[in-house]
């Protein structure tokens, strides 16, 4: 049995958490997967109730559980997201980019992956006031550089693609942090002669993700650049509506939508809720992977096949251009998940 945490978040989290464990159940019912969701308490509710947003049982639940599902937090998001990153050290956060059916990209071949280091860089929260100056450290050692850049190296072995690294910093002008980041970035790329290896400046990196998004494969990259670019990526591909994305270390994981809680539309039935689905496809092949479980790694392509197949048939919400309700979408893909061969 695999035990799975699920946070429902705020504003449109519970919405497209419900919608989401539709799917979850019937996959698990078509491949024989035995999965308990267990829910956990976090979010801006429940700073409220116990002066935290997420209190010490909670915490405690995700780390005695396979891995975790998280629905967009609200205001509280740094005290949930950003605490279990550090703590959990959920050092790779991985954002995969792709074009899909039926929605409006830049191009329709579009197929690549950033991985952002997730625990340092200006992120790491330290921030201090001089009088009428505020100093914000930019945090980078040559252990975290080092094992993000291995990280990417190997994924972008196993997709057997492009097999193309491209590492992201601006180490022409941030000499000494992101001048290390690159370094170690070419010291693990000497390890790789069969993966081709670029570096790029930030700046360049967005301007080409909007030229040639095409051209990038796997992207490694500092914790405030990855969470910039990833975004622009998302709506290079079509939209933030469909970015999955993952939180991993080398023992805990978490999954998550890259969006947020988007509270002006909550409680009216139209959020899109492919990101958090897209992610729970991410945390079944994470966990086959992990446990050498076949149908978890078929869980994971039914479940983005039924994806695909719901937006080739113009069941989509209408952010990404479309009509239907949160639960249609859901419904569409329980449907194909039912249907499908295998």
């Amino acid at each position: 049995m695999y035990r799975i945490a699920f946070i429902e978040g705020d504003g449109i989290g519970p919405e497209i958490a419900r919608a989401t464990k539709k799917v979850i159940d019937v996959i698990s019912n078509r491949l024989n997967l035995s999965i308990q969701l267990i829910d956990v308490e976090a979010g801006d509710r429940y700073l409220k109730s116990y002066g935290r947003a997420l209190p010490e049982h909670s915490l405690d639940i995700i780390k005695g559980v396979d891995a975790c599902i998280k629905a967009p937090i609200g205001d509280t998001a740094a005290d949930v997201i950003v605490y279990l990153r550090r703590t959990l050290d959920l050092y790779a956060n991985i954002r995969p980019v792709r074009s899909v059916p039926n929605v409006n990209a830049l191009r329709d071949d579009i197929d690549l992956i950033i991985v952002r280091e997730n625990t340092e860089d200006l992120y790491a929260g330290l921030e201090f006031e001089f009088d009428d100056a505020c100093i914000a450290v930019k945090v980078t050692t040559r252990r975290a550089s080092l094992r993000i850049a291995e990280y990417a190296f190997r994924l972008a072995e196993s997709r057997g693609r492009k097999r193309h690294v491209t590492a992201v910093h601006k180490a022409n002008l941030l000499r000494k942090t992101d001048g290390l980041f690159a370094s170690c970035c070419n010291e693990v790329a000497k390890r790789y002669a069969n993966i081709r290896f670029t570096n790029m400046y930030v700046d360049a990196c967005a301007m080409n993700l909007v030229r040639r998004p095409h051209e990038f494969d796997v992207i490694v990259t500092t914790n405030m650049y990855g969470d910039i670019l990833s975004d622009e990526a998302a709506e290079v591909a079509g939209s933030i509506g469909l970015a999955a994305s993952a939180n991993i270390g080398d023992r805990y994981a978490i999954f998550e939508p890259a969006h947020g809680s988007a509270p002006d539309i909550a409680g009216k039935g139209i959020a899109n809720p492919l990101s958090l689905i897209l992610s729970v496809s991410l945390m079944f092949d994470w966990l086959g992977v992990k446990y050498n479980d076949k149908s978890c790694v078929e869980a994971s392509k039914m479940i983005e096949r039924g994806v695909y197949y719901t937006l080739s048939k113009g069941i989509k919400t209408i952010d990404i251009g479309g009509s239907s309700k949160t639960d249609d979408v859901a419904d569409a893909i329980v449907e194909y998940i039912m249907n499908a061969d295998r």
